[in-house]
């Protein structure tokens, strides 16, 4: 049961950041901006 649980909770978790890293991008302006996100993303971890 807690292993379950535990899946759960982190398939939320990856859905949420998955989620807020496609708002991120889609905020883009242009395509040098989006290039630009998709850059820092890649070099940072994926954290914002």
């Amino acid at each position: 049961m807690f292993a379950f649980l535990i899946v759960k909770l982190s398939n939320w978790f990856e859905t949420a950041e998955r989620t807020r890293r496609e708002a991120y991008l889609a905020a883009s302006s242009d395509i040098v901006q989006l290039e630009q996100r998709i850059r820092a993303l890649e070099t940072s971890g994926y954290s914002l």
